[in-house]
């Protein structure tokens, strides 16, 4: 897509949808947030028991390790109870876990150790009275699958974008339509692969749509304008676990979760200062701490980044079939340029976590290396007259941000980095793109598939125009008819990969809203 196409980020920009005044949640949906930070109740009144608000979550899932998250209504300590049985009456483990309090917004995580491998878990948290140990909150039961030691089949999920573009949590569908279809995959883990939220995304109550039918949103206090202070940022994520459906898949679904540019506003970079009118905070340096803040304590992120400014990129092992690399390309990001410039290696990357990644795969022998990416190689993603992604539209040699990419393409080969596969989400489309240098201006790489998936929950836009630089093709495209469709008109999509361990072959799946597979493609591992 040219910079002047009506695209997603546009639409963003200019469709206004004005937020309603907060609306109380639906019958079935948890209570709205409360606003930890101004200390309303009911968060500190003692009479009763504690109460987990938002149900659990567990991430990061690992050899012999897991994090488990949960919130609570008031301080208490989170105690958790793990067990091969899921009725808890035999070998039940108890890990206490740490006191919540304002300072995290009443949310805590707990690190799960000395896991078996390979097997399902079930997990019940409680939260404990800090005064009265036998008062303690009904609990909340999840599950999760531990990652295996041996080879075994490995199945995950992957998608971005949720509750965009007005498009929030609806009612009648349960909260998110396609939560229901990911649920059914019965998968490993699922992979967020950026914009988990929308904090620059209000909705409204009621939005017409095109057949003459009406939207419903739930809307809270939260999500009816921009976030800019801390707690409007914690409310974008308390509001998507409104959602019934989705709440109770990521209780039975652990997650790997990245960030891209709406946890914070649309295409932000760092030194960006906002010239838009909604916003009184304009710093987006600013908003970006506030933002991460929330980010890091409402999702189960674990502390396995070597980042020594707390950056999200971290390496995920997941058996010997398996390890995942997930990339931050916002934190270390440049300003929206033309993209032309010559010698320009920081890109979206930065020196540190480009020497992490490339040292990082190279040491890896695990069969296979997702590379979680949070923005796509070689699609044209415009923003105003400048460029937001990586591609400049050139066409040529590597230019600007692709420098940094042509980096580690060839940084790889000269490794002898074999098995990569690129995934990522966005553009809230689904493709399939292989990328090989014998259709490339630049050369010096071995060929490569990118899969692109989403949206989850939110407008879908597309398809993007592909540049030349690193030599990608459409094998697959799915994309809506006009842009900003609703998730009630279908254009949601997931991915799916699947890695047998018999062949040790990787199969990707783009799914439909419904779950079927529009497109599927088996790559099989090249020795080393």
């Amino acid at each position: 897509m040219t910079s002047g196409s009506l695209d997603r980020r546009t639409v963003l920009r200019t469709t206004g949808l004005a937020a309603a005044a907060g609306v109380a949640a639906t019958s079935g949906f948890l209570a709205p947030h409360a606003d930890a930070t101004t200390r309303r109740a009911p968060a500190f009144v003692r009479a009763g028991r504690p109460r987990l608000t938002h149900g659990v979550q567990s991430g990061d899932v690992r050899p012999g390790g897991a994090v488990v998250w949960s919130r609570a209504d008031r301080p208490s300590r989170l105690v958790v109870e793990v067990s091969r049985d899921p009725r808890f009456r035999r070998r039940v483990r108890t890990v206490r876990g740490p006191v919540v309090r304002p300072g995290t917004d009443l949310t805590g995580h707990v690190d799960l150790t000395d896991l078996p491998s390979g097997a399902e878990l079930h997990y019940r948290v409680r939260a404990v009275d800090l005064d009265d140990a036998r008062r303690s909150s009904e609990p909340a039961v999840g599950r999760l699958r531990t990652a295996p030691a041996r080879g075994d089949d490995v199945r995950f999920l992957w998608g971005g974008d949720i509750a965009g573009q007005g498009w929030g949590v609806n009612p009648d569908l349960g909260g998110f339509r396609i939560a229901d279809a990911m649920s059914r995959r019965d998968a490993d883990f699922f992979l967020c692969s950026g914009d988990y939220v929308y904090a620059d995304g209000p909705v409204q109550e009621r939005v017409e749509l095109p057949d003459g039918s009406t939207w419903r949103n739930v809307v809270t206090e939260e999500k009816s304008k921009v976030a800019e202070t801390l707690a409007e940022f914690r409310g974008q994520y308390a509001y998507n676990l409104l959602a019934d459906n989705w709440r109770e898949f990521l209780a039975r679904t652990p997650q790997v979760v990245q960030w891209d540019d709406h946890e914070v506003t649309n295409n932000w970079y760092p030194g960006e200062i906002l010239d838009d009118q909604r916003y009184r905070v304009k710093d987006v340096d600013t908003l970006a701490r506030r933002g991460h803040r929330a980010f890091r304590e409402w999702t189960p992120l674990s502390d396995l980044s070597p980042d020594p400014e707390g950056r999200v990129y971290r390496k995920i092992a997941y058996g010997p079939l398996l390890d995942v690399f997930v990339l931050d390309m916002r934190t270390f990001k440049n300003p929206n340029t033309a993209n032309l410039e010559p010698a320009e290696r920081s890109g979206v990357l930065g020196a540190r976590q480009t020497r992490w990644l490339l040292r990082e795969l190279e040491r890896s022998t695990a069969t296979w290396k997702v590379i979680a990416a949070d923005l796509p190689l070689g699609l044209l993603v415009p923003d105003g007259e400048a460029w937001e992604g990586i591609a400049n539209g050139d066409g040529g040699a590597p230019l600007g941000r692709e420098i940094g990419i042509a980096d580690v393409l060839s940084g790889l080969k000269r490794l002898g980095v074999r098995n990569h596969v690129w995934l990522t989400a966005d553009v809230h489309y689904t493709a399939a793109h292989h990328y090989s240098p014998a259709r490339a201006s630049f050369t010096d790489f071995d060929p490569f598939w990118e899969f692109v998936s989403g949206p989850l929950n939110a407008g879908a836009f597309g398809p993007n125009d592909l540049d030349a630089t690193f030599g990608p093709r459409a094998a697959f495209v799915a994309a809506p008819p006009a842009p900003n469709a609703s998730p009630a008109e279908g254009s949601q999509f997931f991915g799916e990969v699947q890695i047998d361990a018999a062949s040790r072959e990787l199969t990707v799946h783009l799914r439909d809203v419904e779950g079927a597979s529009l497109f599927r493609r088996t790559l099989t591992p090249r020795r080393r």
